[in-house]
């Protein structure tokens, strides 16, 4: 017998054996292949070989972590990238926790729980990387068999989520506070939604010119969505080719060169610089990632859902949602859009006349302007 229990990835094979009920798993997610195992499984018992039997013990939470996650998160993220930051320090904070011994299969969203308690001193967002950093560990042991299934692992609740969005009399305050190159850095994640890192690493070869603008062509990156075109608009044109002026017309390099290690503007000094655009401008206190929730708050009344989540870079338009902000008579205008373009509404006897002229245009959301 070959089943699937409930909340598991891989196929369970079931035999009697000798008046013996045999249960292992086979390790495939596919019905075919695991009925090939519970053949093998059969003819490796009728050879004697009982030792087949036994389950190979899984890994503690520190020696995947230490063995497994973090190779494999420091070969896929670039060294000094946010994400492998945040996967280091939720390793870390595993491997100094209660649950560092316990073996991956035995982990419970009630260890999670007493994870949240022992930590409770530190805000929900630092609490979550350690119970984020977790989620993505036990879903790699999952992939790679380590575990036969992946717990539910609930986050802590409370965590405060960067959903301001700076309005257009903020932005061009700040901006015009901001000191260089942060300032043109800013512009272009205002005016794209890219990411801050996405922005710090930019060359000049991902930049294709036209004549009246141009394309950034985001590499790889965080996850495979990240690869896309973000077409430049009027301010984010300007501040690109005056700082493609200013170095010389390159062809090649970074654009936001600097002198780290890495050699182009890390988010040390591009948060010094942001700092003295709050205070200079005297702009409520905001994260450099708010312009990203802005800018794509701002581009989101252009396009549909899915669009927004390819500029954005997403793979989920579940994250993308956060972005999308409908306004109160957003439903209003949805129809009375409908009915400007020539279709009639019959059902219930209502016609294309039911809302006023003055609802059939979209929302206007105006762009930030070229900053001097």
């Amino acid at each position: 017998m070959i089943y699937k229990p409930d909340g598991t990835r891989y196929f369970m094979a079931k035999f009697m054996w000798k008046g013996r009920i045999i249960r292992k798993s086979t390790r495939c997610a596919n019905r075919k292949d695991a009925r090939a195992v519970e053949g093998r499984l059969r003819a490796e018992l009728a050879r004697g070989n009982f030792g087949i039997l036994e389950a190979t013990p899984a890994p503690t939470v520190a020696d995947f972590l230490k063995r497994d996650f973090l190779p494999y998160t420091e070969s896929k993220f670039e060294a000094g990238s946010k994400t492998l930051d945040y996967y280091s320090y939720g390793a870390k904070m595993l491997t100094d926790s209660d649950m560092a011994s316990l073996p991956l299969d035995k982990i419970t969203d009630q260890h999670a729980r007493g994870f949240e308690a022992r930590y409770s001193h530190l805000e929900a967002s630092t609490i979550n990387c350690g119970l984020r950093t977790l989620r993505r560990a036990l879903a790699l042991a999952s992939d790679w068999s380590k575990i036969d299934r992946k717990p539910k692992i609930s986050l802590a609740k409370n965590e405060n989520r960067r959903d301001r969005v700076l309005s257009k009399e903020e932005a061009l305050a700040y901006l015009a506070a901001c000191p260089q190159p942060w300032r043109d850095a800013a512009t272009i994640i205002l005016g794209t939604g890219a990411r801050p890192e996405e922005v710090y690493r930019l060359r000049w070869e991902q930049i294709e010119w036209r004549d009246a603008g141009g394309i950034i062509y985001m590499p790889k990156g965080k996850t495979p969505a990240a690869e896309r075109p973000l077409p430049l608009l009027p301010e984010v044109h300007q501040a690109l080719l005056s700082r493609h002026e200013i170095r010389g017309y390159p062809v090649a390099g970074w654009v936001f060169p600097s002198e780290s290690a890495s050699g182009h503007l890390m988010q040390g000094s591009a948060k010094g610089q942001h700092g003295k655009g709050l205070q200079d401008s005297g702009v409520k206190s905001f994260a450099p990632y708010t312009l990203r929730h802005t800018g794509l708050t701002w581009i989101a009344p252009y396009c549909d859902a899915y669009t927004l989540a390819k500029i954005a870079g997403h793979t989920s338009i579940t994250m993308t949602a956060r972005y999308i902000h409908p306004q109160q008579n957003a439903i209003e205008r949805t129809f009375a859009n409908i009915a400007s373009g020539g279709k009639v509404v019959t059902d219930g006897g209502h016609s294309g006349k039911l809302l006023e002229a003055g609802y059939t245009k979209s929302a206007e959301v105006t762009p930030i302007k070229s900053v001097a």
